[in-house]
């Protein structure tokens, strides 16, 4: 979603992504992983979202999230970005001396059904992919991690049916396609469903322009 997109928003689920400037790693620290979520705190407390789920990584950060509001989304992002990027920079003594993010966030809409469950695994699966942990539930930092206790955020009920075998769904590798599909969503700001329902939505919040885009094929998040 490379420009701002309001009406029509509200109640649909977006899978949002951003990226530590000149791929700078985000976050060095448990200590750092912890200020962003306090940061996330903030910000819902100034606009209300639902988060579904999540994933923060090394140089980069994933969000399954959904507006209440019209706006919401752009609101939301524009106050957690901002205030972690004064956050970090304070700590780090370089207020002033560039961007924290490599540019405005990236976020694609997503159908229900199968393309949600579909983008929860894609997330929460990033740090088995990379190599960070064996299993999905090791990573601390995401979503995937809450039943082993490490309350983190709090998530909304899934607007659809979360399979009881959640965590057996996640411990299977994905077929190759869905992976692809969602990082050529989050490259090209493409709504991510069935192709009625992609037209749609498309249409509705004006993005028609990303029907035809395919994204580059290197990949641009996890």
């Amino acid at each position: 979603m490379p420009y701002r997109i309001g009406r029509g928003t509200a109640g649909v689920p977006f899978h949002v992504t951003n990226r530590g400037a000149k791929r700078a790693r985000l976050f060095e620290s448990a200590e750092d992983y912890e200020a962003f979520l306090r940061c996330v705190d903030h910000a819902l407390t100034r606009v209300p979202i639902d988060i579904y789920a999540y994933c923060l990584m090394p140089n980069h950060v994933h969000l399954v999230l959904s507006p209440k509001g019209d706006g919401d989304l752009s609101r939301f992002m524009k106050v957690l970005l901002g205030i972690h990027s004064l956050r970090w920079q304070a700590c780090r003594g370089t207020l002033g001396e560039g961007a924290v993010y490599q540019g405005r966030f990236k976020a694609f809409p997503i159908q229900t059904e199968r393309y949600f469950m579909n983008v929860c695994r894609y997330v929460e699966r990033n740090p088995v992919r990379a190599r960070l942990v064996e299993v999905a539930e090791a990573w601390p930092w995401s979503s995937a991690s809450l039943p082993l206790g490490h309350r983190r955020l709090d998530l909304a009920r899934w607007p659809v049916e979360k399979p009881t075998n959640w965590s057996e769904v996640l411990g299977e590798p994905e077929p190759p396609t869905d992976p692809h599909k969602v990082r050529s969503s989050a490259t090209s700001g493409r709504p991510l469903g069935d192709p009625a329902w992609s037209t749609q939505i498309a249409s509705s919040l004006g993005l028609a322009g990303t029907l035809g885009r395919r994204g580059r094929s290197r990949r641009p998040f996890g």
